[in-house]
């Protein structure tokens, strides 16, 4: 063997060596636009988190606000609204799951697990949307005083608990919390 089948060989495995990572850079320039367009756009980006000033609610008004492409509901309940909601025993209700995002995963839907919290019981924050088909349901109506979805009968109480209907859930309330005593960071 000579000196100049040496360099041959060295220079053979350089040129795999370079074609080989021409060759991955080049997918990866490929496929890097389809993995790009995965990524959520702006406008879901920028309402990850919103902020609702509710300064203005006395007790028995809600307002509506959008998250995610979603209704949320934001109701300042009344006492008696509170007490009904408390009243009601838990071997009653549908889904005994609080589904509050901002406790335990298993914590029961006692109507303290479905609002803000002590000292702010009157608040309830709960995702809009009917766990049944998804449908916008109307506020404080139905069999309950709560929320109703007309499109199939489902009626909610006051603290968003799925009490007669086809949902087989309650209203799912999102992470949130009260950034002042008049403001709710959603997300």
């Amino acid at each position: 063997m000579s000196a100049h089948d040496t360099v041959d060989q060295n220079r053979r495995d350089f040129l795999y060596v370079a074609t080989g990572v021409a060759g991955a850079v080049g997918a990866a320039g490929v496929a890097w636009p389809f993995i790009d367009q995965l990524r959520p756009d702006a406008s879901t980006l920028a309402l990850a988190t919103i902020e609702v000033d509710v300064s203005s609610l006395e007790p028995g008004m809600s307002l509506t606000a959008k998250w995610r492409g979603k209704p949320v509901f934001i109701r300042n309940r009344t006492p008696q609204e509170i007490e009904e909601a408390k009243s009601v025993p838990l071997d009653e209700l549908k889904d005994p799951v609080a589904r509050n995002q901002n406790i335990n995963a298993d914590a029961p839907a006692t109507d303290a697990d479905r609002s803000a919290g002590e000292g702010k019981e009157n608040w309830i924050v709960m995702i809009g949307s009917c766990t049944h088909l998804g449908c916008v349901p109307l506020g404080q109506q139905g069999d309950f005083g709560g929320w109703f979805c007309p499109c199939h009968g489902s009626h909610y109480d006051t603290a968003g608990r799925i009490r007669k209907g086809p949902a087989p859930e309650n209203l799912a309330i999102p992470t949130y919390q009260f950034v002042s005593d008049t403001v709710i960071r959603i997300g």
